[in-house]
């Protein structure tokens, strides 16, 4: 039996959880999301828990149990909770401008790089080297993170580039000159 996919998910106060066959919709103040479970794979509730079970001990659905489950679990903290990933601009000129949804950010390139973010996701701009990324989808939210972050990716001689934050950058010895 899966470590993770046996024990129950406590329903938040808030959220509510319907189950139509495969499907799992989960709703709650932040919005609403729905997945669908892989074969072999159910859910139900029972006393405002949700349960995830597997139809039986083969490899393929005990490598999925303890993923459904996990999947299930960060749908119901994202609709209550919400996610959100930072990531820094350091570099000299280097920002963000916020207008309207999107963001153009001026990363050392000759043209400007717009970011137009997927339903459900806002991205806000508190100062000009910080991004925040925001959701109810754990999944979107890193998705497009890690977009913005391949705009231009932390360079190691200098470090300059967009990252998380909290991120280390290894930095290199740069060339030394022969005398």
């Amino acid at each position: 039996m899966s470590r993770i996919g046996k024990k129950p998910l406590a329903i938040p106060a808030g959220a509510t959880v319907d189950i139509a066959g495969p499907t799992v919709v989960v709703k709650g103040p932040k919005g609403t999301l729905s997945r669908e479970l892989p074969g072999g794979i159910t859910a139900r509730t029972e006393d405002g828990k949700v349960i995830v079970e597997r139809a039986s001990d083969s490899d393929i659905h005990r490598s999925l149990h303890g993923l459904s489950r996990t999947l299930v679990g960060n749908m119901l903290v994202g609709v209550t909770q919400g996610y959100q990933k930072s990531l820094e601009i350091v570099g000299t000129g280097y920002r963000a401008v916020k207008s309207g949804p999107k963001i153009t950010v001026t990363i050392g390139y000759s043209h400007p790089v717009e970011v137009v973010p997927p339903t459900g996701i806002d991205l806000d701009v508190p100062n000009p080297n910080l991004i925040i990324v925001k959701g109810a989808d754990k999944e979107a939210v890193g998705q497009l993170a890690a977009n913005i972050r391949a705009i231009k990716l932390p360079e190691p001689y200098q470090g300059k580039g967009i990252r998380y934050s909290g991120e280390k950058v290894r930095h290199k010895a740069g060339k030394t000159g022969k005398k």
